[in-house]
């Protein structure tokens, strides 16, 4: 039988998404529980692949990655999964998403200059299986997280 989240699996997330550094015994008792239960459950959660790892979130622009693309990108469809893997591969790539609509892949990258920018755009652009590109350059940025509101799913699961 599969194993499943509950109210605490989701709480000990809300905690770790918080700051994945919190020592076992801050989550415990913060929530009132034996600070095997929560060795036991984040172990649970890994081998369930809900926590895939622990990494820092890093504030590119403070590394001088200050423009963020968004790039559409058109490819011939026997080759979408080739291009998609090179995107991926590229270190300034972020994102790479397989979408519907009017591109095929949406890459998200982060760049030092107009520069890099632009020889990234044209390297892509010029690819055998590549139609067409659309690039656009984020001014601002509102939100930016690769978390979600778990507090919600919590309540639910009570």
């Amino acid at each position: 039988m599969p194993e499943k989240l509950d109210s605490l699996d989701i709480k000990i997330l809300i905690e770790l998404q918080e700051d994945a550094r919190k020592s076992l015994r801050e989550i415990a008792e913060k929530l009132g529980v034996a600070e095997g239960t929560v060795y036991n459950r984040i172990n649970k959660l890994k081998r369930m692949g809900v926590i895939e790892k622990f990494i820092p979130v890093v504030d590119y622009s403070k590394l001088g990655f200050d423009l963020t693309a968004i790039i559409g990108i058109s490819a011939e469809g026997g080759h979408l999964i080739e291009l998609e893997e090179l995107l991926a591969k590229e270190p300034n790539v972020t994102a790479v998403y397989d979408v519907t609509g009017e591109f095929d892949v949406i890459a998200v990258a982060r760049f030092r200059s107009r520069g890099e920018l632009n020889d990234f755009i044209k390297r892509i652009a010029s690819l055998e299986h590549v139609k067409r590109t659309y690039t656009m350059l984020v001014l601002n940025v509102v939100k930016e997280t690769h978390t979600i509101d778990l507090s919600k799913l919590e309540k639910s699961s009570q």
